[in-house]
């Protein structure tokens, strides 16, 4: 792993004297200047681009990725929900890679400060849980076992939680449904009285379904919890009746899909059978109101070998190639939105460093440079909504599953929400591959910009001009492998009551500004005037 120690003494260097212009003479790579009044306008995003998922498992209770830290010597004995039972987790995985976790607490008030900070978002429940989780739509307590064709339980009670938690830290709520034997008729066939219960309850409880997908990752649909053999064929028949039936039941909610994930990319092993977005597209025809995909760059170690295919190792988490990934990805999947659903808005509705959990450093600094570069990828690529995965579970959770202490991840996240606004910039190409750049209008400031430069070079000091005076925001850290982040070389850190910190920026003047290595900055330029950033 990189050591980072000379990047506080360089980063303090630089904020003194001319508030972090370079002095005559110093050695300098600079990229082309940047007028913020004059950076032209690329788009918009949804203002709840910048989202997350708490899995259904979490709801529920049950077996979900086990953290590289656990402590955890055996599962509960006790009888409870059948979530606690190995059976729980998805067909085919062993059982090493998970670890029963009680139903989350959604009324714990670190949660909901934390979260709030990070509103308007969306908050999905959803994962390949879902596919077979039943809903009991009484308030008796839970069985002992859920019924036959279904693996896992949710009551009313925890999606209660579910829909107060939304409420109260401003997220509207995104979701999926059951497909699992359950659901279904004798001749196989998918029916919604699961769906139709769970949507009456929601609106009788005082929420609603921004948005849903049929199911979870269909391309993956045996290991999801679909009947053997489920093909194209039987997710458009499906789908058909489940399209008819929303339209009827909640026709403000809209219908994404397919939410396809793996193709074209590193994920797929050999042998894997998936059943293909395109194939799907194919069967449905135009059917979605919005295009989703799930992305992960890599497969855990968790769940591979280091060095196998598809794993990423923390001396590659700095690389362009590493950082494209997202990109890549969101173009294999625009091709087809394009092809099927053109002009449909493209939402990225699950991702992280690592499927399987996250690997040990998505918990650490090293990962935020993924997390924002790809957040100002995507954008500056037209996907409307990013939905991060997970809000407080494994290893890639924005915040510790025990303690809900803030992550790394989780202060780049605050600060993307008190900087980023919806509209999106063109700032240009930076002179060196090792610097990125990213501009939005600033956060509800009439005319206001905000430039992110991410520099992923861990020995050298990367440089900008621009033409107006700013306010600085720069993340760093003592190590990148520290799960602790400092702004402005001050330690993050809530206080008192869990209070967020105050986020200060630093003053600097028009000029030359030097971002240290291995750094991530915002500039805003509250007074920039940009045209583009007037409402």
């Amino acid at each position: 792993m990189h050591n980072n120690l000379p990047v506080v003494s360089i980063f303090v260097a630089a904020l003194m004297g001319a508030g972090a212009a370079t002095s005559p003479g110093a050695p300098q790579n600079t990229s082309a200047s940047i007028d913020p009044k004059a950076l032209p306008r690329i788009g918009t995003v949804d203002e709840r681009f910048q989202s997350y998922n708490i899995e259904m498992v979490e709801v529920t209770g049950g077996r979900f990725w086990k953290p590289y830290d656990s402590t955890a010597k055996a599962e509960p004995q006790s009888a409870g929900q059948a979530a606690n039972q190995p059976g729980n987790q998805p067909a085919g995985m062993a059982a090493s890679l998970y670890e029963y976790r009680p139903p989350i607490d959604l009324s714990k008030k670190r949660l909901r400060k934390l979260a709030a900070a990070l509103g308007p978002a969306y908050l999905r429940v959803s994962g390949t849980w879902a596919n077979t989780t039943w809903f009991q739509d009484t308030d008796a307590p839970a069985p002992s076992s859920p019924p036959a064709g279904f693996k896992g339980e949710l009551t009313r009670q925890e999606w209660k939680g579910v829909v107060d938690f939304a409420r109260a830290v401003d997220t509207k709520i995104v979701s999926s449904f059951a497909v699992s034997d359950g659901t279904r008729d004798a001749r196989g066939v998918w029916q919604p009285e699961q769906a139709r219960a769970l949507l009456s309850y929601t609106k009788a409880s005082g929420g609603s379904f921004a948005a849903v997908e049929f199911m979870n990752e269909p391309t993956f649909p045996e290991i999801g919890g679909a009947p053997k053999g489920y093909d194209a064929a039987a997710f458009a028949r499906d789908f058909a009746a489940f399209r008819v039936f929303m339209k009827q039941a909640s026709p403000a909610t809209l219908l994404l899909g397919p939410g396809g994930v793996g193709e074209g990319g590193a994920l797929m092993a050999p042998g894997m059978r998936i059943l293909k977005s395109d194939d799907i597209l194919t069967a449905t025809g135009p059917a979605f109101d919005g295009f989703s995909y799930h992305f992960y760059g890599a497969v855990s170690a968790r769940c591979g070998r280091p060095g196998m295919p598809g794993t990423i190792s923390p001396e590659a988490a700095l690389s362009g190639e590493w950082l494209d990934r997202p990109v890549k990805s969101e173009e294999f999947y625009a091709e087809i939105r394009d092809r099927f659903e053109p002009g449909k808005p493209m939402w990225l509705t699950e991702t992280a460093e690592a499927a399987c959990g996250g690997d040990r450093f998505a918990s650490t600094f090293l990962d935020t440079f993924r997390y924002l570069n790809q957040l100002g990828a995507l954008a500056k690529r037209g996907v409307q909504v990013h939905m991060h995965n997970t809000l407080a579970a494994s290893d890639y959770g924005l915040l510790d599953e025990k303690t809900y202490e803030p992550r790394p991840n989780y202060w780049a996240a605050l600060l993307w929400r008190k900087l980023m606004g919806s509209t999106v910039l063109d700032a240009g190409a930076a002179s060196s591959p090792s610097l990125h750049l990213y501009a939005h209008c600033l956060h509800r400031v009439q005319g206001g910009v905000t430039l992110l430069a991410i520099n992923t070079d861990a020995k050298s000091e990367q440089f900008v001009r621009v033409s107006a005076a700013s306010e600085r925001y720069s993340l760093t850290a003592r190590d990148l492998s520290s799960r602790r982040v400092l702004l402005n070389g001050v330690d993050l850190d809530l206080g008192g009551n869990d209070s967020l910190p105050l986020l200060r920026g630093v003053s600097t003047p028009a000029g030359e500004v030097g971002f240290p290595p291995a750094s991530i900055t915002f500039l805003s330029f509250p007074g920039a005037g940009n045209s583009s950033c007037r409402s």
